[in-house]
Protein backbone atom coordinates (compact mmCIF):
# COMPACT_ATOMS: atom_id res chain seq x y z
CA UNK A 1 0.00 0.00 0.00
CA UNK A 2 1.17 3.30 -0.74
CA UNK A 3 2.63 5.46 2.39
CA UNK A 4 0.44 8.42 2.52
CA UNK A 5 2.18 9.63 5.76
CA UNK A 6 5.77 10.13 6.76
CA UNK A 7 5.88 8.14 9.89
CA UNK A 8 4.64 4.80 7.86
CA UNK A 9 8.60 4.91 6.38
CA UNK A 10 9.90 5.08 10.14
CA UNK A 11 7.65 2.23 11.82
CA UNK A 12 9.07 -0.23 8.80
CA UNK A 13 12.82 0.81 9.27
CA UNK A 14 12.52 1.18 12.74
CA UNK A 15 11.90 -2.59 13.56
CA UNK A 16 14.29 -3.29 10.28
CA UNK A 17 17.37 -1.99 11.74
CA UNK A 18 16.34 -2.03 15.50
CA UNK A 19 19.76 -1.38 16.91
CA UNK A 20 21.64 0.59 14.36
CA UNK A 21 22.87 3.85 15.31
CA UNK A 22 20.04 6.40 14.11
CA UNK A 23 21.30 9.37 14.67
CA UNK A 24 25.31 10.46 16.57
CA UNK A 25 25.18 13.60 18.53
CA UNK A 26 28.47 14.71 19.59
CA UNK A 27 29.60 11.81 22.22
CA UNK A 28 25.93 10.68 22.19
CA UNK A 29 24.32 8.09 20.10
CA UNK A 30 20.63 6.54 19.76
CA UNK A 31 19.22 3.76 18.04
CA UNK A 32 16.85 3.37 15.61
CA UNK A 33 14.63 0.74 18.72
CA UNK A 34 15.47 3.73 21.08
CA UNK A 35 14.65 6.71 19.20
CA UNK A 36 11.20 4.52 17.92
CA UNK A 37 10.24 4.44 21.73
CA UNK A 38 11.59 7.95 22.69
CA UNK A 39 9.13 9.45 20.16
CA UNK A 40 6.12 7.03 20.48
CA UNK A 41 6.97 8.37 24.50
CA UNK A 42 6.67 12.16 23.51
CA UNK A 43 3.71 11.20 20.94
CA UNK A 44 1.75 10.21 23.93
CA UNK A 45 2.08 12.96 25.80
CA UNK A 46 1.67 15.81 23.32
CA UNK A 47 -1.29 13.46 21.70
CA UNK A 48 -2.72 13.94 26.27
CA UNK A 49 -2.02 17.48 26.29
CA UNK A 50 -4.14 18.31 23.01
CA UNK A 51 -6.68 16.28 24.24
CA UNK A 52 -6.73 14.22 21.10
CA UNK A 53 -6.75 17.16 18.27
CA UNK A 54 -4.29 16.46 15.78
CA UNK A 55 -3.23 19.35 12.47
CA UNK A 56 -2.29 21.50 14.82
CA UNK A 57 1.44 23.57 14.93
CA UNK A 58 3.83 22.48 17.11
CA UNK A 59 6.65 24.94 17.82
CA UNK A 60 10.77 23.17 18.88
CA UNK A 61 12.77 25.56 20.71
CA UNK A 62 15.87 23.29 20.78
CA UNK A 63 19.17 23.18 19.29
CA UNK A 64 20.08 20.26 17.00
CA UNK A 65 20.23 17.46 19.07
CA UNK A 66 18.78 14.27 19.73
CA UNK A 67 15.91 15.33 21.39
CA UNK A 68 14.86 17.79 18.72
CA UNK A 69 14.84 14.60 16.53
CA UNK A 70 12.70 12.97 19.03
CA UNK A 71 10.60 16.03 19.07
CA UNK A 72 9.90 16.16 15.39
CA UNK A 73 8.83 12.49 14.90
CA UNK A 74 6.80 12.76 18.34
CA UNK A 75 4.85 15.56 17.16
CA UNK A 76 4.48 13.57 13.50
CA UNK A 77 3.59 10.57 15.19
CA UNK A 78 0.73 12.72 16.88
CA UNK A 79 -1.12 13.70 14.00
CA UNK A 80 0.03 17.30 14.05
CA UNK A 81 3.17 19.07 12.37
CA UNK A 82 6.26 20.79 13.86
CA UNK A 83 7.75 24.11 13.21
CA UNK A 84 11.59 24.40 14.08
CA UNK A 85 12.79 27.81 15.64
CA UNK A 86 16.54 28.91 15.93
CA UNK A 87 17.33 29.42 19.62
CA UNK A 88 19.46 31.87 18.22
CA UNK A 89 17.61 33.99 16.67
CA UNK A 90 16.49 37.40 18.40
CA UNK A 91 13.95 37.78 20.95
CA UNK A 92 12.14 40.14 18.50
CA UNK A 93 12.05 37.28 15.47
CA UNK A 94 10.92 34.72 17.72
CA UNK A 95 7.89 36.83 19.12
CA UNK A 96 6.95 37.60 15.28
CA UNK A 97 7.32 34.05 14.24
CA UNK A 98 4.95 33.16 17.49
CA UNK A 99 2.69 35.91 16.64
CA UNK A 100 2.09 35.35 13.50
CA UNK A 101 2.01 31.29 13.59
CA UNK A 102 0.12 30.64 16.85
CA UNK A 103 1.14 27.29 17.66
CA UNK A 104 -0.89 25.04 20.40
CA UNK A 105 2.32 24.54 22.19
CA UNK A 106 6.31 25.24 22.44
CA UNK A 107 8.45 22.05 22.65
CA UNK A 108 11.71 23.41 24.71
CA UNK A 109 13.61 22.53 27.81
CA UNK A 110 13.22 23.85 31.30
CA UNK A 111 16.61 26.05 30.63
CA UNK A 112 15.40 26.98 27.37
CA UNK A 113 12.21 28.39 28.55
CA UNK A 114 14.15 31.43 30.29
CA UNK A 115 14.80 32.49 26.86
CA UNK A 116 10.65 32.23 26.17
CA UNK A 117 9.69 33.80 29.47
CA UNK A 118 8.47 37.10 27.87
CA UNK A 119 7.70 35.56 24.67
CA UNK A 120 5.08 32.84 25.29
CA UNK A 121 3.28 31.73 28.39
CA UNK A 122 4.75 28.68 30.41
CA UNK A 123 1.29 27.07 30.40
CA UNK A 124 1.63 26.73 26.91
CA UNK A 125 5.30 24.99 26.51
CA UNK A 126 6.06 21.31 26.63
CA UNK A 127 9.10 20.23 28.28
CA UNK A 128 11.19 17.58 26.64
CA UNK A 129 14.20 17.03 29.19
CA UNK A 130 11.12 15.72 31.05
CA UNK A 131 11.80 12.75 28.79
CA UNK A 132 15.00 12.41 27.76
CA UNK A 133 16.65 9.65 25.82
CA UNK A 134 18.71 9.03 29.04
CA UNK A 135 15.92 8.36 31.20
CA UNK A 136 14.30 4.53 31.41
CA UNK A 137 10.71 4.85 29.61
CA UNK A 138 7.61 3.40 30.72
CA UNK A 139 6.21 1.47 28.39
CA UNK A 140 2.35 2.71 26.45
CA UNK A 141 -0.22 1.04 27.39
CA UNK A 142 -2.72 -0.23 24.57
CA UNK A 143 -4.98 2.33 25.08
CA UNK A 144 -2.13 4.89 24.38
CA UNK A 145 -0.77 3.33 21.81
CA UNK A 146 -4.08 3.02 19.88
CA UNK A 147 -4.84 6.71 20.54
CA UNK A 148 -2.05 7.35 18.39
CA UNK A 149 -2.88 5.11 15.72
CA UNK A 150 -5.91 6.58 15.36
CA UNK A 151 -4.51 10.24 15.28
CA UNK A 152 -2.30 8.77 12.57
CA UNK A 153 -5.38 7.22 10.47
CA UNK A 154 -7.02 10.77 10.67
CA UNK A 155 -4.00 12.34 9.23
CA UNK A 156 -4.23 12.49 5.15
CA UNK A 157 -1.21 12.93 3.01
CA UNK A 158 -1.98 16.23 2.34
CA UNK A 159 -2.35 17.55 5.72
CA UNK A 160 0.74 19.83 6.88
CA UNK A 161 4.06 17.91 7.99
CA UNK A 162 5.98 21.28 8.92
CA UNK A 163 5.96 24.82 8.71
CA UNK A 164 9.29 26.56 7.62
CA UNK A 165 10.16 30.07 7.99
CA UNK A 166 11.63 31.79 5.39
CA UNK A 167 12.07 35.67 5.11
CA UNK A 168 9.03 38.52 4.37
CA UNK A 169 9.71 41.80 2.91
CA UNK A 170 7.93 43.32 5.96
CA UNK A 171 9.65 41.97 8.56
CA UNK A 172 7.69 39.36 9.50
CA UNK A 173 9.05 35.53 8.35
CA UNK A 174 6.76 33.70 6.15
CA UNK A 175 5.51 30.39 7.54
CA UNK A 176 5.64 27.71 4.25
CA UNK A 177 3.14 24.80 4.69
CA UNK A 178 4.45 21.62 3.69
CA UNK A 179 2.53 18.21 3.29
CA UNK A 180 3.47 14.89 3.41
CA UNK A 181 2.76 14.09 -0.18
CA UNK A 182 5.21 16.58 -1.04
CA UNK A 183 7.91 14.79 1.29
CA UNK A 184 6.81 11.62 0.28
CA UNK A 185 7.09 11.99 -3.46
CA UNK A 186 10.55 13.90 -3.53
CA UNK A 187 11.67 10.95 -1.57
CA UNK A 188 10.04 8.42 -4.21
CA UNK A 189 11.53 10.85 -6.42
CA UNK A 190 15.42 10.62 -5.69
CA UNK A 191 15.13 7.37 -4.39
CA UNK A 192 13.95 6.01 -7.92
CA UNK A 193 16.50 8.46 -9.40
CA UNK A 194 19.43 6.61 -7.31
CA UNK A 195 20.67 9.75 -5.78
CA UNK A 196 20.61 8.47 -2.78
CA UNK A 197 21.36 4.53 -1.32
CA UNK A 198 20.29 2.30 1.75
CA UNK A 199 21.52 2.85 4.65
CA UNK A 200 23.72 6.49 4.13
CA UNK A 201 25.51 7.94 6.03
CA UNK A 202 24.90 11.49 6.38
CA UNK A 203 26.87 14.41 7.48
CA UNK A 204 24.10 16.36 8.60
CA UNK A 205 25.01 20.52 8.76
CA UNK A 206 22.59 22.58 7.69
CA UNK A 207 20.13 24.39 11.17
CA UNK A 208 16.83 22.27 11.79
CA UNK A 209 15.17 25.39 10.12
CA UNK A 210 16.28 24.42 6.89
CA UNK A 211 14.26 22.21 4.44
CA UNK A 212 17.37 19.96 4.21
CA UNK A 213 17.54 19.02 7.45
CA UNK A 214 13.79 17.72 7.37
CA UNK A 215 15.12 15.74 4.26
CA UNK A 216 17.67 14.37 5.99
CA UNK A 217 14.81 13.39 8.41
CA UNK A 218 13.32 11.72 5.75
CA UNK A 219 16.01 9.97 4.29
CA UNK A 220 16.28 8.67 8.15
CA UNK A 221 12.93 7.59 7.73
CA UNK A 222 12.84 6.38 4.87
CA UNK A 223 16.05 4.46 4.01
CA UNK A 224 17.24 3.80 7.49
CA UNK A 225 19.83 6.95 6.99
CA UNK A 226 22.54 7.49 9.90
CA UNK A 227 22.03 11.40 10.88
CA UNK A 228 25.62 12.67 12.09
CA UNK A 229 24.69 16.25 13.49
CA UNK A 230 27.63 18.28 13.04
CA UNK A 231 27.43 20.72 15.76
CA UNK A 232 27.35 24.01 14.46
CA UNK A 233 30.55 25.75 16.59
CA UNK A 234 32.33 23.44 13.87
CA UNK A 235 31.09 26.08 11.25
CA UNK A 236 33.60 28.52 11.89
CA UNK A 237 36.24 25.43 11.79
CA UNK A 238 35.79 23.40 8.65
CA UNK A 239 38.91 21.00 9.64
CA UNK A 240 36.86 19.61 12.70
CA UNK A 241 33.85 19.40 10.12
CA UNK A 242 36.01 17.19 8.14
CA UNK A 243 37.67 15.49 10.50
CA UNK A 244 34.20 14.29 12.11
CA UNK A 245 33.04 13.12 8.37
CA UNK A 246 36.14 10.87 7.82
CA UNK A 247 35.70 9.44 11.46
CA UNK A 248 32.27 8.69 11.22
CA UNK A 249 32.49 7.51 7.58
CA UNK A 250 29.91 9.56 5.97
CA UNK A 251 28.44 8.48 2.74
CA UNK A 252 26.37 11.78 1.65
CA UNK A 253 26.37 15.53 2.33
CA UNK A 254 23.72 17.79 1.24
CA UNK A 255 24.85 21.05 1.50
CA UNK A 256 24.58 24.78 1.03
CA UNK A 257 27.85 25.85 -1.26
CA UNK A 258 29.11 28.63 1.64
CA UNK A 259 30.98 25.90 3.68
CA UNK A 260 31.89 23.90 0.60
CA UNK A 261 33.84 27.26 -0.88
CA UNK A 262 35.48 27.63 2.73
CA UNK A 263 37.08 24.59 2.41
CA UNK A 264 38.15 25.04 -1.31
CA UNK A 265 39.90 28.08 -0.52
CA UNK A 266 41.77 26.29 2.33
CA UNK A 267 42.69 23.26 0.13
CA UNK A 268 41.75 21.16 2.91
CA UNK A 269 40.55 18.54 1.04
CA UNK A 270 44.43 18.03 -0.25
CA UNK A 271 44.59 16.13 3.70
CA UNK A 272 41.24 15.14 4.23
CA UNK A 273 40.51 12.59 1.12
CA UNK A 274 37.14 11.97 2.45
CA UNK A 275 37.22 8.02 1.11
CA UNK A 276 33.62 6.94 2.06
CA UNK A 277 31.55 10.45 0.61
CA UNK A 278 29.69 9.01 -2.45
CA UNK A 279 26.79 11.54 -3.01
CA UNK A 280 27.20 15.08 -2.53
CA UNK A 281 24.52 17.66 -3.25
CA UNK A 282 24.35 21.00 -2.94
CA UNK A 283 21.81 23.94 -3.65
CA UNK A 284 20.74 27.26 -1.86
CA UNK A 285 22.38 29.59 -3.85
CA UNK A 286 25.13 29.49 -6.57
CA UNK A 287 28.03 27.58 -6.30
CA UNK A 288 30.69 29.30 -7.65
CA UNK A 289 32.49 26.77 -10.63
CA UNK A 290 36.10 26.75 -9.91
CA UNK A 291 35.29 26.18 -6.28
CA UNK A 292 33.21 23.22 -7.50
CA UNK A 293 35.91 21.74 -9.66
CA UNK A 294 38.62 21.68 -6.42
CA UNK A 295 35.80 19.42 -5.10
CA UNK A 296 35.53 17.37 -8.36
CA UNK A 297 39.15 16.76 -8.58
CA UNK A 298 40.01 16.45 -5.35
CA UNK A 299 37.23 13.90 -5.15
CA UNK A 300 37.06 11.68 -7.90
CA UNK A 301 35.13 8.89 -6.31
CA UNK A 302 32.27 11.19 -5.24
CA UNK A 303 29.11 11.75 -7.37
CA UNK A 304 27.77 15.81 -7.52
CA UNK A 305 24.14 17.14 -8.10
CA UNK A 306 23.18 20.64 -8.25
CA UNK A 307 19.73 21.36 -6.91
CA UNK A 308 17.36 24.15 -7.34
CA UNK A 309 14.32 25.01 -5.56
CA UNK A 310 12.61 27.67 -3.33
CA UNK A 311 11.55 26.94 0.13
CA UNK A 312 8.13 26.83 -1.42
CA UNK A 313 9.21 23.84 -3.56
CA UNK A 314 9.40 20.39 -1.53
CA UNK A 315 12.30 20.03 -1.68
CA UNK A 316 13.67 21.22 -5.16
CA UNK A 317 12.04 21.25 -8.38
CA UNK A 318 15.47 20.94 -10.86
CA UNK A 319 18.32 18.97 -10.54
CA UNK A 320 22.05 18.36 -12.40
CA UNK A 321 24.10 15.50 -11.97
CA UNK A 322 27.57 16.56 -12.79
CA UNK A 323 28.11 14.09 -15.61
CA UNK A 324 30.76 16.10 -17.25
CA UNK A 325 33.58 18.53 -17.14
CA UNK A 326 32.36 22.38 -16.37
CA UNK A 327 34.64 25.13 -17.21
CA UNK A 328 35.40 27.60 -14.75
CA UNK A 329 34.03 30.03 -16.56
CA UNK A 330 30.59 28.28 -17.22
CA UNK A 331 27.67 28.18 -15.04
CA UNK A 332 26.83 24.76 -13.23
CA UNK A 333 23.25 23.99 -14.88
CA UNK A 334 20.31 23.57 -12.88
CA UNK A 335 19.25 21.06 -15.20
CA UNK A 336 15.84 19.11 -15.92
CA UNK A 337 13.21 19.07 -13.36
CA UNK A 338 12.16 16.24 -10.82
CA UNK A 339 9.88 13.01 -12.24
CA UNK A 340 6.00 14.33 -11.23
CA UNK A 341 7.34 18.29 -11.56
CA UNK A 342 7.38 20.51 -14.48
CA UNK A 343 8.78 23.98 -14.79
CA UNK A 344 7.81 26.28 -17.41
CA UNK A 345 9.20 29.32 -18.20
CA UNK A 346 7.56 32.34 -18.83
CA UNK A 347 7.98 36.31 -20.12
CA UNK A 348 6.59 39.53 -19.07
CA UNK A 349 3.15 38.43 -20.60
CA UNK A 350 3.15 34.94 -18.87
CA UNK A 351 3.93 33.00 -22.56
CA UNK A 352 6.30 30.19 -22.88
CA UNK A 353 9.89 31.41 -24.07
CA UNK A 354 11.58 29.89 -26.86
CA UNK A 355 14.69 27.56 -26.02
CA UNK A 356 17.64 29.76 -25.57
CA UNK A 357 15.68 33.19 -24.40
CA UNK A 358 15.24 34.11 -20.53
CA UNK A 359 11.73 33.84 -19.01
CA UNK A 360 10.94 32.90 -14.94
CA UNK A 361 10.96 30.12 -13.96
CA UNK A 362 7.45 28.78 -12.66
CA UNK A 363 6.56 25.48 -11.06
CA UNK A 364 3.57 23.06 -11.20
CA UNK A 365 3.15 19.74 -9.46
CA UNK A 366 2.94 18.08 -6.28
CA UNK A 367 6.30 19.65 -4.71
CA UNK A 368 4.14 22.92 -4.18
CA UNK A 369 3.58 24.24 -1.21
CA UNK A 370 0.42 24.52 0.07
CA UNK A 371 0.79 28.49 0.76
CA UNK A 372 1.75 30.63 4.02
CA UNK A 373 0.38 30.07 6.85
CA UNK A 374 -2.23 32.65 8.25
CA UNK A 375 -1.29 34.53 5.05
CA UNK A 376 -3.68 34.55 2.65
CA UNK A 377 -2.82 37.79 0.71
CA UNK A 378 0.74 36.34 -0.06
CA UNK A 379 -0.18 32.72 -1.04
CA UNK A 380 -2.48 34.40 -3.50
CA UNK A 381 0.25 36.72 -5.02
CA UNK A 382 2.91 33.35 -5.48
CA UNK A 383 0.51 30.47 -5.61
CA UNK A 384 -1.25 31.81 -9.36
CA UNK A 385 -3.81 29.66 -11.61
CA UNK A 386 -1.45 28.43 -14.59
CA UNK A 387 -1.65 31.23 -17.14
CA UNK A 388 -1.46 28.50 -19.79
CA UNK A 389 -4.35 26.51 -18.32
CA UNK A 390 -7.84 28.29 -18.63
CA UNK A 391 -9.74 25.16 -18.39
CA UNK A 392 -9.37 24.27 -14.65
CA UNK A 393 -7.98 25.31 -11.21
CA UNK A 394 -3.82 24.90 -11.27
CA UNK A 395 -1.75 26.37 -9.05
CA UNK A 396 1.54 27.49 -10.06
CA UNK A 397 4.77 29.51 -7.90
CA UNK A 398 6.17 31.91 -9.53
CA UNK A 399 9.67 31.84 -8.20
CA UNK A 400 10.99 35.04 -9.21
CA UNK A 401 14.15 33.88 -10.67
CA UNK A 402 15.30 34.06 -14.00
CA UNK A 403 16.38 31.56 -16.20
CA UNK A 404 17.24 30.11 -19.99
CA UNK A 405 17.65 27.01 -21.52
CA UNK A 406 21.50 26.20 -23.37
CA UNK A 407 22.02 24.39 -26.35
CA UNK A 408 22.43 21.12 -24.79
CA UNK A 409 18.29 21.32 -23.22
CA UNK A 410 19.33 22.07 -19.85
CA UNK A 411 17.99 24.91 -17.76
CA UNK A 412 20.69 27.72 -16.81
CA UNK A 413 20.16 30.02 -13.46
CA UNK A 414 20.10 33.55 -14.58
CA UNK A 415 19.75 35.51 -11.30
CA UNK A 416 16.83 36.77 -9.51
CA UNK A 417 14.17 39.33 -10.97
CA UNK A 418 15.15 42.17 -9.02
CA UNK A 419 18.75 41.45 -9.53
CA UNK A 420 18.45 42.00 -13.24
CA UNK A 421 19.22 46.17 -14.16
CA UNK A 422 19.01 48.51 -16.56
CA UNK A 423 22.20 50.80 -16.60
CA UNK A 424 23.53 53.02 -19.15
CA UNK A 425 20.80 51.82 -21.31
CA UNK A 426 21.73 48.33 -21.06
CA UNK A 427 20.27 45.14 -19.68
CA UNK A 428 22.50 43.81 -16.79
CA UNK A 429 22.30 40.42 -14.58
CA UNK A 430 24.34 41.27 -11.46
CA UNK A 431 24.27 37.28 -11.01
CA UNK A 432 27.27 37.67 -14.37
CA UNK A 433 29.32 40.51 -12.56
CA UNK A 434 29.19 38.36 -9.60
CA UNK A 435 30.40 35.11 -11.94
CA UNK A 436 33.18 37.40 -12.95
CA UNK A 437 34.64 38.18 -9.52
CA UNK A 438 34.50 35.06 -8.65
CA UNK A 439 36.48 33.66 -11.38
CA UNK A 440 39.35 36.20 -10.65
CA UNK A 441 40.61 33.89 -8.02
CA UNK A 442 42.55 36.77 -6.63
CA UNK A 443 42.33 36.58 -3.08
CA UNK A 444 38.30 37.05 -3.87
CA UNK A 445 36.70 34.16 -0.89
CA UNK A 446 32.71 35.31 -1.90
CA UNK A 447 31.41 38.44 -3.55
CA UNK A 448 27.55 40.70 -4.16
CA UNK A 449 27.07 42.94 -6.79
CA UNK A 450 24.45 45.61 -6.01
CA UNK A 451 22.92 48.47 -7.99
CA UNK A 452 22.47 51.98 -6.18
CA UNK A 453 19.57 53.12 -7.43
CA UNK A 454 20.57 56.64 -6.01
CA UNK A 455 23.92 57.22 -7.65
CA UNK A 456 23.11 54.97 -10.33
CA UNK A 457 26.59 52.77 -9.34
CA UNK A 458 27.00 49.52 -9.68
CA UNK A 459 28.76 48.30 -6.38
CA UNK A 460 30.80 44.63 -5.94
CA UNK A 461 30.85 43.70 -2.36
CA UNK A 462 33.76 40.87 -2.03
CA UNK A 463 34.83 38.57 0.84
CA UNK A 464 38.45 38.62 1.13
CA UNK A 465 40.91 38.84 3.83
CA UNK A 466 43.38 41.90 3.29
CA UNK A 467 46.37 40.43 3.18
CA UNK A 468 47.02 40.08 -0.51
CA UNK A 469 44.21 41.43 -2.20
CA UNK A 470 44.67 44.00 -4.75
CA UNK A 471 41.84 46.17 -6.15
CA UNK A 472 43.74 47.62 -9.13
CA UNK A 473 44.76 43.61 -10.30
CA UNK A 474 40.78 42.92 -9.54
CA UNK A 475 39.51 45.65 -11.52
CA UNK A 476 41.86 45.24 -13.94
CA UNK A 477 40.55 41.37 -14.42
CA UNK A 478 36.89 42.44 -14.56
CA UNK A 479 37.71 44.48 -16.92
CA UNK A 480 39.78 41.78 -19.34
CA UNK A 481 36.01 40.24 -19.28
CA UNK A 482 33.13 42.61 -18.51
CA UNK A 483 32.47 45.52 -21.13
CA UNK A 484 32.81 49.03 -19.37
CA UNK A 485 29.55 49.59 -18.71
CA UNK A 486 28.87 46.55 -16.18
CA UNK A 487 32.48 47.35 -14.59
CA UNK A 488 31.81 48.09 -10.64
CA UNK A 489 32.37 51.71 -9.53
CA UNK A 490 32.97 50.59 -6.43
CA UNK A 491 34.49 48.19 -4.62
CA UNK A 492 34.26 47.32 -0.91
CA UNK A 493 36.37 44.71 0.94
CA UNK A 494 34.46 43.10 4.14
CA UNK A 495 35.64 40.08 6.26
CA UNK A 496 32.67 37.89 6.40
CA UNK A 497 29.38 38.30 4.37
CA UNK A 498 25.85 38.16 6.47
CA UNK A 499 23.75 35.76 5.89
CA UNK A 500 20.08 35.63 6.57
CA UNK A 501 18.11 32.68 8.73
CA UNK A 502 18.66 30.36 5.28
CA UNK A 503 22.21 29.87 4.80
CA UNK A 504 22.68 32.72 1.75
CA UNK A 505 23.87 35.93 1.29
CA UNK A 506 22.03 38.58 3.09
CA UNK A 507 21.94 40.93 0.14
CA UNK A 508 19.02 42.78 1.91
CA UNK A 509 21.45 43.80 4.92
CA UNK A 510 24.58 44.65 2.21
CA UNK A 511 21.75 46.82 0.32
CA UNK A 512 20.75 48.89 3.19
CA UNK A 513 24.60 49.60 4.06
CA UNK A 514 26.04 50.37 1.32
CA UNK A 515 23.39 51.90 -0.57
CA UNK A 516 23.18 55.92 -0.98
CA UNK A 517 20.52 57.28 1.61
Amino acid sequence: MKNIHLIQYFEQTARQHAEKIAVHDNERAISFASLRAHSLRFAADMHGQLDGQTQKIIAVFLPKCIELVVANLGILYSGNAYMNLDVKNPPARIRAILEHIRPAWIVTTRELAEKLKDLAPEKNLFFIDEIAPEQALPKLSDAQMQALENARKRTIDTDPACIINTSGSTGTPKGVILNHRSFLDFTERVIELGLIQEEEVVGSLSPAIFDIYSFELCMLMAKGSTLVLIPEKFSAFPVRILELLEHHKVTYLFWVPTIMVNIANMDLLANFPLPSLRMVWFAGEVFPTPKFNYWAKKLPHTRFANFYGPIEITLDCTYFLIDREIPDHEPIPIGHPFPNTDVLVLDEHDQPVPDGEEGELCVRGTSLAMGYYNDPQKTAAAFVQNPLNAHYPELIYRTGDIVAKNARGELIYKGRRDTIIKHQGYRIELAEIEHAAINLQDGIQNCCALYDKVSKHIVLIYEADANGVDESRIRAGLLNVLPKYMMPAKLVRINLMPRNANGKIDRLALREQYSSQ
